[in-house]
């Protein structure tokens, strides 16, 4: 017989990115539609533990689907990888009583998603939970593409254009890194966006003297007297990169660490219209008692899959987009 469902929490952990809001937004708005209480968790599953919320209604999600950042906060929990913290979780869950939570996030979100409506299961408790995945690598296996992807790869390549204007007018090498510890997604994209000289990610083992000394060999031989390097975090250190450019080529270049100003800034049209389709879809799988599932997109479609499968799954990276680079700035004169 399904459980009818009267009050759900929502919450954001892990990295921020932006569109996060915009989940958030749509969560609430789908809940209080079909006459479901909404309650935010403040500061991931750390505040499910010490029971920080708030309760939640259609002005608390006014004029944020435009923000970055996150309403509700963000934080990592160790506490909450122990059975002792679950419990602590679950304690929250009962004495607010919800019967499901959306969780926006990463794949260690929808882990700790599961493993607290497991151990929920196991006290006799009915706990649903439904994952919105949202983090600018864009590294979830199961979606092809994550909420914040769009707007920070839009972020990188205003910031690298501007760096573009001052090293054309020096002749200067610039060697820039980007977020992507274990992917290099933004890196690839973003370095065909801007027509980078080389870009280094994480997913094609470094050879240097291909990979960078060549590359540049071949545009300064073109007549191009500037140079852009883009580097995903994971692929090597930015500082070692620079200096063997020197070594090797004699040229003089400037290191340049994007940092963290790729998880800010207003959300792109893409990232807001795919949060708040994400958002309703949760609500609704939750509402249907389709509960421990991940909204995700598949082939520009979103599917509702069930969440021990989802973990289990991967994506394969898109090497054919790094030959389209390597196509469009081979033996090229200028970016």
């Amino acid at each position: 017989m399904d459980h009818q469902v009267k009050r759900i929490g929502v919450l954001t952990s892990g990295g921020d990115a932006p569109g996060m809001n915009a989940a958030i937004r749509a969560v609430v708005r789908s809940a209080l539609a079909r006459g479901i209480d909404c309650i935010g968790i403040r500061r991931g599953w750390n505040g499910l533990i010490s029971s920080d919320f708030i309760r939640m209604d259609t002005s608390s999600v006014s004029h944020i689907i435009n923000k970055g950042g996150t309403l509700l906060y963000t934080a990592r929990s160790d506490e909450f990888r122990t059975v002792a913290g679950q419990d602590r979780a679950l304690a929250t869950c009962k004495l607010l009583g919800l019967d499901a939570i959306v969780a926006i996030g990463g794949d260690g979100t929808f882990r700790g998603a599961l493993a607290l409506s497991r151990r929920a299961a196991e006290t006799g408790y009915s706990l649903q939970v439904a994952g919105i995945p949202a983090t600018i690598d864009n590294d979830i296996g199961c979606s092809h593409y994550t909420i914040g992807f769009d707007t920070a790869c839009n972020t990188a390549v205003e910031c690298i254009d501007r760096l573009r204007d001052t090293m054309q007018s020096h002749e200067r090498c610039s060697v820039v890194e980007v977020m992507g510890r274990h992917a290099g997604y933004l890196a690839l994209y973003v370095g065909i966006a801007v027509g980078a000289t080389a870009v280094l990610i994480p997913e094609r083992e470094l050879d240097f003297e291909r990979d960078v000394v060549e590359k540049i060999r071949r545009a300064r031989l073109a007549g191009t007297t500037h140079y852009m390097v883009v580097v995903a975090e994971g692929a090597g250190n930015t500082m070692d990169i620079s200096r063997r450019i020197h070594e090797e080529i004699g040229i003089d270049p400037r290191v340049t660490v994007l940092g963290h100003i790729q998880r800010g800034g207003a959300p792109s049209s893409r990232d807001r219209e795919t949060a708040s389709r994400m958002g309703y879809e949760a609500v609704k799988a939750i509402a249907e008692n389709q509960g421990n599932c991940v909204v995700s997109t598949q082939e520009g479609h979103l599917v509702i899959l069930e969440m021990e499968e989802a973990l289990k799954m991967s994506k394969n990276f898109q090497m054919d987009r790094y030959q389209i680079l390597e196509a469009l700035t081979n033996n090229c004169g200028a970016i």
